[in-house]
């Protein structure tokens, strides 16, 4: 096998056609499946890099962390000036710390890896003399690909023959305008946009259709070594960025804190070692060490459960879009329908024209391969597909009709037209597409052609009208020809509504999404099957009337209408970016190339398994199964894991903070450290441990109803009265200790450490609800066990053979009643305050709406709609940060 490499791209355009299928061994009957297997073993899969999550990689992310740089120069300082236990101490809490985050955020990366292998790309290829559709990682040089209107290139590809093929190259060129291609051999030295005889993984297929070789596959290919040397950085999400800065927010509070505490103990005379180390303490203390850990199990955990319900996350990071969705709009075809189109009848209006006549008038105008013995639908689109699937189609005879031409589908123009020539060498033009397009072209029409038509839409069927005119002295078409055309019939398909559309539509509304319908065919047809399904109709607007409305009125008549009809692919983009700046959170469903724009456009983009490659490179979220309910099952989800990362950010930012100032104020009024270095840290990862259980949390189920989003006013607003409450027990254990039992300074610290333990560990049954724990809300399980096994290390180390190592004393009996009864009354008092927080939260007023233009929002969508879908995308980074504001309450 001749194997070309980048270098000589250029040369195989250069090259004939003939002569590329000479050098690469392989003819117009293709490669065999045995010559391809054996290609695909030599030269490996057509991927520029495989999806794995890589442990290395994983540790690197861990070790790069802030919050570790400050325990590794804690534990270090601790070494260098003598405080040998403690620096072992610090040492062992760092290692745990990697290993727990190290392992959730592995975890995460290989479900996103098991997820990703599940959404496949596929290409129509030859092989052994049939046409037959396969993985595009399958692709081999040599192979024999068919593309058409919308493709992904998935390979460095020779033409051999192509019709009106134009490509969006701006991938690799930056060319905004499509590019004109065409199988004739290229000049010498031409630089790599005026390859005009190739087309190269990556681009687009604007319109047109081709037949090409195949050149080079993967790392070979030019977008391949681009790709790979770019490496595999992608953008942040907003969840991300969010994150970190949230987690940087809190780093710069607690070296704001710190510093005052060590200027405060040096101005008192402190030892320098135990003052900075203390500093350093609460430094670490102050921050949620284990955020990204718990962020990165929230996710993983979701993935699964959302991958049960057959809802595949290409990144992780945008589930909390998906949750936060409170508007869908979607196509019709597949999502309210059953998707299974079936061709039902023929209704002729032209003189003389039978019923098997147009029938053949309609077979004629698909862009079908009729000339041999065998017409197959493989790679067809689906009313092509099902009119030679009908019984009718049998009775065509391909050997009476020769194509001299043809026009192919475009969503400008909604049509396809052929030159066909019959048993007598006459040319015939025959136009076949949308009713409205194809009679605006017509110089005949039938009188009574409207009537049949309205009575077709109002039935709900999908209709497809034929034209047709005797085309004498032509021998090739443009889309100036289709005029002066003749109307002959309709042809009539079925798509019947699905059954349990009402249902899913019944639980969208419950979980407080707006569903509107956005969809290319006549609005009649949509209106008829919206009524069938129960979806009340606030009106309809059609692709003229869109065109005919500035943005303003198109987004005020837009608020209420629910059904879009004949709408192109712009009007869907415009539509999605006018519901956005209304404030709401827009989600845009939709499988066809003509839906890629409103994908691309939309806060979060659905696709299915069986969409085109445009539309599933172009989604956030794909669907193995194209049913609104699945989606439903998704968006609840989003908001499960939403409310269980906001349960640990609220219990973080406010049980630390009460923690590490009460350390603080103590430092400065005992004559000695309230707790050691190391016991700090040590209680900051216990507390922290436990909180891994919260992602396989139970939610409440008003919390599922409406999406909530992020709020730092909330935030700051809940940290500041509950880490006060935290303090203000701090300061009574404070007093009981020295005031009531006189404590040692070991004794002291072993009473706070239990103490601190058994506060904030147990508050989070507190805050994980609105309502009253336990008894109207459940915990799951995990988290019950996880919280007790945690409060049960707590007060057994200061207990056990280790506690005189960490600097505890053994602390007497009656201290542990009064633990009992203090802890409970906090929690009482916690109970009491959460009922008055979230009282006065619920009377203020809702924000205004603003608009969600997210400032990232297209620069991300645009750098992953990069990757063509031929190819697995890099490794998702999951980096675990979020915008900094969570609340709650529901959208205002």
């Amino acid at each position: 096998m001749a194997e070309l490499d980048l270098q000589e791209i250029g040369g195989s355009a250069q090259r004939t056609a003939e002569q590329m299928l000479r050098e690469l061994k392989s003819g117009v009957a293709g490669l065999t499946g045995a010559e391809a297997g054996r290609r695909l073993a030599t030269v490996g899969p057509n991927a520029v890099r495989t999806h794995q999550a890589s442990p290395w990689s994983v540790l690197g992310r861990q070790l790069r962390s802030p919050i570790l740089i400050l325990l590794v120069i804690t534990a270090a300082l601790s070494l260098f000036l003598g405080d040998a236990t403690n620096s072992i101490v610090i040492g062992v809490i760092l290692l745990v710390s990697v290993g727990l985050g190290f392992s959730n955020e592995f975890r995460a990366e290989q479900a996103a890896e098991a997820l990703h292998s599940r959404v496949t790309h596929s290409v129509v290829v030859t092989r052994d003399g049939s046409p037959r559709e396969i993985d595009v990682v399958e692709l081999v040089p040599g192979d024999l690909v068919q593309l058409g209107l919308g493709a992904i290139v998935p390979a460095d590809i020779r033409l051999l023959s192509s019709k009106d093929l134009l490509c969006d190259e701006s991938i690799l060129t930056g060319e905004s305008l499509p590019v004109a291609k065409d199988p004739a051999p290229t000049g010498t030295d031409a630089a790599l946009a005026d390859l005009t005889s190739c087309i190269l993984m990556g681009t687009v297929i604007q319109s047109g259709s081709c037949t090409g070789v195949v050149v080079a596959t993967a790392g070979r290919a030019e977008f391949g070594r681009i790709a790979l040397g770019l490496g595999e950085h992608q953008p942040e999400t907003e969840f991300q960025s969010g994150l970190k800065k949230f987690s940087f927010l809190l780093l710069q509070v607690a070296i704001g804190l710190t510093s005052l505490i060590f200027i405060a103990n040096l101005l008192l005379h402190r030892p320098l070692l135990e003052s900075l180390l203390f500093s350093l303490a609460i430094a670490v203390g102050i921050t949620p060490q284990l955020l990204p850990a718990v962020v990165s199990t929230c996710l993983a955990s979701g993935t699964r459960q959302l991958a049960r319900r057959k809802v595949l996350v290409k990144r992780l990071v945008c589930i909390e879009d998906l949750g936060d969705m409170d508007m869908l709009v979607t196509d019709k075809t597949g999502t309210l329908t059953e998707g299974r189109v079936s061709f039902t009848c023929t209704v002729p209006v032209g003189p003389g024209i039978s019923n098997d006549q147009l029938c053949t008038l309609g077979l004629l105008a698909t862009e079908a391969d009729y000339s041999c013995e065998k017409v197959t639908t493989v790679g067809m689109n689906p009313l092509d597909a099902a009119l030679w699937e009908s019984a009718q189609a049998a009775a065509f005879v391909t050997a009476a009709h020769q194509r001299l031409d043809i026009i192919p589908f475009d969503h400008q123009r909604r049509m396809t037209s052929v030159l066909v020539s019959d048993g007598a060498g006459n040319p015939t033009l025959i136009t076949k597409g949308s009713p409205e397009d194809v009679m605006r072209l017509c110089r005949t029409i039938p009188w009574q052609a409207q009537a049949l038509l309205d009575e077709q839409f109002d039935a709900g069927s999908r209709v497809v009208a034929v034209a047709t005119r005797p085309a004498p002295g032509l021998a090739a078409i443009e889309p100036a020809d289709e005029k002066d055309l003749m109307l002959v019939g309709f042809l009539i398909f079925l798509d019947r509504p699905k059954s349990n559309a009402k249902q899913s539509l019944e639980k969208l509304a419950s979980l407080g999404i707006t569903v509107k319908i956005a969809t290319g065919d006549n609005a009649r047809v949509a209106e008829k099957v919206c009524r069938e399904i129960g979806l009340n109709s606030g009106g309809t607007l059609t692709g003229t009337q869109i065109d005919a409305l500035s943005d303003p009125e198109l987004s005020e008549a837009a608020r209420s209408a629910s059904i879009f009809a004949r709408v192109s692919p712009e009007q869907k983009a415009r539509l999605i970016q006018l519901l956005r700046q209304n404030g709401r959170a827009v989600g845009f469903m939709g499988d066809g190339v003509n839906d890629a724009l409103a994908l691309h456009h939309a806060d979060v983009g659905i696709s299915v398994e069986s969409a085109s490659d445009v539309a599933k490179d172009a989604a956030d979220i794909v669907l193995m199964d194209k049913d609104l309910g699945v989606l439903a099952e998704g968006v609840m989800e989003g908001r499960r894991i939403f409310a269980n990362t906001i349960k640990y950010v609220l219990m973080g930012t406010s049980s630390n903070f009460g923690n590490m100032f009460s350390a603080a104020t103590a430092s400065v009024v005992l004559s000695f450290l309230p707790m050691l270095p190391g016991q700090i840290l040590l209680n900051n990862l216990l507390y922290d441990s436990g909180q891994l259980a919260i992602p396989g949390d139970r939610v409440d189920k008003e919390q599922l109803l409406a999406p909530s989003h992020w709020n730092i006013g909330f935030i700051r607003r809940f940290m500041l009265l509950f880490g006060p409450i935290s303090s203000l027990f701090d300061f009574a254990t404070f007093a009981l200790m020295l005031l009531v039992f006189q404590a040692a300074p070991g004794e002291f610290r072993a009473g706070w450490f239990i103490e601190s333990i058994a506060t904030q560990t147990l508050i989070i049954f507190a805050i994980r609800t609105r309502r009253v724990p336990f008894l109207r809300s459940r915990p799951s399980l995990g988290l019950i066990a996880a919280s007790l096994a945690v409060v049960t290390v707590g007060i057994y180390l200061p207990l056990s053979p280790l506690g005189a190592v960490l600097g505890f004393d053994l602390l007497p009996v009656p201290f542990f009643l009064a633990l009992l009864a203090m802890t409970v009354i906090y929690l009482v008092m916690v109970e009491f305050a959460k009922q008055w927080f979230f009282s006065r939260a619920a009377q203020q007023p809702s924000p205004a709406a603003h608009p969600r233009g997210r400032t990232h929002h297209l620069h991300r969508r645009a750098a992953r709609f990069s990757v063509p879908a031929s190819l697995p995308s890099t490794t998702v980074r999951l980096t675990t940060a979020t915008d900094p504001a969570a609340t709650m309450a529901p959208r205002g």
